[in-house]
């Protein structure tokens, strides 16, 4: 396995297992009632806000201690320089995941036009970047194991 797909794999594992903790710890303090939010928008900006850097954040620390890990266990150290064929990957996986999330966004409009509550909104827009990310490193997986 190279060390690109190694890489896919952790950083896979890292975004369900960061927005699933993420998530339960959120909903947890919001049924204990520890948000005092009268404003629907207001809990679910904040939201928001907070995931994307914890998320950056925990990535940056996951992906420093996994190249050490693998350097230290197969003596293989990241490659330097990228290729075309790295870059031909990285191209069609962003162009999925972006595809993805348009059709994301263009769901999670349509329950404001039927005036359902803002929450479902939210909802199918956070949906929609988790699995934009996760379509995006399928995406690369699959290019690299069959080799484009």
């Amino acid at each position: 396995m190279s060390f690109q797909e190694k890489k896919n794999i952790v950083s896979l594992i890292t975004t369900l297992l960061i927005f699933s903790l993420y998530s339960m710890y959120v909903f947890q303090k919001y049924q204990e009632g520890s948000f005092h939010t009268s404003n629907a928008f207001s809990f679910w900006g904040a939201f928001i806000l907070i995931l994307i850097p914890v998320s950056i954040l925990a990535k940056i620390i996951i992906h420093i201690v996994f190249s050490m890990i693998n350097t230290i266990a197969t003596k293989e150290k990241e490659p330097r320089i990228t290729d075309e064929l790295d870059k031909l990957i990285e191209l069609k996986s962003t162009r999925n995941s972006h595809y993805v999330f348009i059709i994301g966004f263009l769901l999670a409009m349509i329950p404001l036009v039927m005036d359902q509550p803002p929450y479902v909104m939210f909802i199918i827009l956070i949906s929609s970047g988790l699995l934009s990310e996760v379509i995006g490193v399928i995406t690369q997986l699959f290019l690299y194991r069959r080799g484009v």
